[in-house]
């Protein structure tokens, strides 16, 4: 039905697998969040909570992106 995004699943012993896509945007949304909140914060603005919330969202979104790339990759291939 098309591209999934999901890479060929590993063969021992070759190199492991690249981070999933989706956790890279969301540690790049995590990274401009921060920025942004300093910057809200140093100019005196209250909105740089709104900032802050955003960074933890999408950090935990990248923890999970990861986390599941990992299990998937570590669990072993089934038969069918």
């Amino acid at each position: 039905m098309g591209d999934t995004g999901r890479a060929p699943s590993a063969v021992p012993g070759q190199e492991p697998t690249p981070m999933p896509r989706l956790a890279l945007y969301a540690l790049a949304v995590c990274a401009l969040a921060v920025v942004a909140a300093v910057v809200s914060f140093a100019a005196g603005m209250w909105l740089g909570i709104v900032w802050v919330l955003l960074a933890g969202l999408s950090s935990n979104m990248a923890w999970y992106y990861i986390r599941r790339a990992r299990t998937e990759a570590a669990r072993p291939a089934e038969t069918a």
